[in-house]
């Protein structure tokens, strides 16, 4: 076998094959001989058909067999003999014929991880937002946990505002007749959750008791029944009931269903919780920036195929946590096209900064030593609730110890780059003030 490497771009390569008619004859004898154990043909034996008729009949087969082999054979080879870091499958942009005692010749194109030398990646300037405790996070926080366990309760206000859930009758018209399907008793409609027609729900905020009223609606454009949509109807309703969120006290019992004695261990908690997830966010905010600037002064051709791998990664982990959450891609309107799309920036951005992280660490002779690795083993199997010894088997593959290894050398590196930083301290951003609210007209209407 002879192999000729070209330089295609900074990251691909082509490979020039040519393979000794020798190999080829051989190849052919092989699949002629595994093709005829179960080839039928009328009028021979299985396992007992000469070379000559299977050519005539296999011939196509035998050459698809053969080019497969030959490629694996050598393609694979060349690889470790040149060197060559392959990050995809190999593109045959050419190839020659199988003939019985004439030599094979291919040309294949691969992607290549690119050669990346880092520069100016010391005493970086950086911005880091200063960690300023809002007061108001664990009682903001508490509320949303007692709106979580809100229960419905008949209100005695006589008129419904937005956010109640109220009973109602209705049933709509097109002109003078009424349509199917537009017709409900006894139906609960949170008002504000957007659930029915636009424009229905603000037209029942304000409706007493007993009271009715004409809503006068259009359906949309896109609606689902042909025979309804862009038309004008009226919906006759009819409030029967009003009914309102009623969240229950924050006190020692309701802290209890939470896991703790009393309302001040749970503040406690949250306190930490709350303190815990925004040092996290300035960090990882810092960290953000640090490899923002790496990547502007060490600009990287990232190949197709590293690209695809970091979307198919990202959008499993998104995936993930919406099946945690109970919710799927497709209540997102997210599919795996429109994912690539949005997200191959980030991707690249992504795929840049471990390139640049991992040349630094080679140029700096960072890595993980064992004492890190039985660190960081620990520290998964905790925060996993795992055993350690599960968790050390799990890591045993030379494929899952190598990630792990190169995880704990980025994030070494990651210190080394902070450590030489120049850091500066900045009063966070402060949020964008709230509308007011009209003095909340609609929680002081009259009883």
């Amino acid at each position: 076998m002879n192999v000729k490497v070209e330089d295609v771009s900074s990251i691909k390569k082509k490979l020039i094959f040519e393979v000794a008619a020798e190999q080829v004859d051989k190849e052919i004898q092989k699949a002629f001989k595994k093709i005829g154990k179960t080839a039928k043909i009328k009028g021979f034996r299985a396992g007992k058909i000469p070379v000559s008729v299977l050519e005539k009949y296999y011939g196509s087969q035998m050459e698809q067999d053969v080019l497969r082999s030959l490629i694996n054979a050598t393609y694979f080879k060349a690889l470790q003999e040149n060197d060559i870091p392959a990050v995809g499958e190999p593109n045959i942009v050419e190839s020659s014929g199988v003939n019985k005692g004439e030599a094979f010749t291919y040309e294949a194109e691969v992607e290549i991880k690119p050669e990346v030398t880092a520069k100016d990646y010391t005493k970086i300037s950086l911005e880091k937002e200063k960690f300023v405790a809002d007061p108001k996070a664990v009682e903001g926080r508490l509320e949303e946990m007692g709106a979580s366990k809100a229960q419905l309760e008949i209100t005695k206000r006589k008129k419904a505002r937005k956010g109640d859930s109220v009973v109602i009758d209705f049933e709509g018209f097109i002109g003078e007749e009424a349509f199917a399907g537009g017709k409900g008793d006894d139906y609960v409609l949170e008002l504000g959750s957007g659930s029915f027609i636009p424009g229905f729900e603000e037209q029942v905020i304000g409706m007493q008791r007993e009271g009715t009223k004409d809503v006068e609606v259009s359906f949309p454009e896109e609606y689902g029944q042909a025979e309804l949509a862009g038309k004008p109807a009226v919906f006759k309703v009819l409030l029967k009931e009003i009914k309102e969120k009623v969240s229950p006290e924050l006190d020692d019992e309701f802290a209890k269903g939470f896991g703790v004695d009393t309302l001040d261990e749970l503040k406690e908690q949250l306190q930490t919780s709350y303190e815990t997830q925004e040092t996290n966010r300035v960090e990882n905010d810092l960290r953000e920036k640090l490899i923002g600037k790496l990547i502007e002064s060490n600009p990287v051709e990232v190949p197709e195929a590293m690209i695809a791998k970091q979307l198919e990664h990202m959008y499993e982990n998104i995936t993930n946590r919406m099946k945690s959450q109970g919710m799927t891609p497709e209540m997102m309107g997210m599919t795996p096209e429109n994912f690539r799309e949005n997200y191959r920036t980030t991707a690249i951005e992504q795929v840049s900064g471990n390139l640049i992280l991992e040349a630094i660490g080679n140029q700096e002779k960072i890595v993980a030593d064992e004492s890190e690795i039985d660190a960081k083993l620990g520290e998964i199997a905790t925060m996993a609730n795992a055993p350690i010894d599960m968790v050390k088997k799990h890591y045993a593959g030379a494929e899952a110890r190598s990630g792990l290894m190169a995880q704990i050398a980025e994030e070494k590196v990651i210190t080394f780059l902070l450590e030489s930083a120049k850091v500066k301290e900045v009063a966070p951003k402060k949020p964008k003030a709230a509308k007011k609210k009209s003095e909340k007209k609609a929680e002081k209407e009259d009883a």
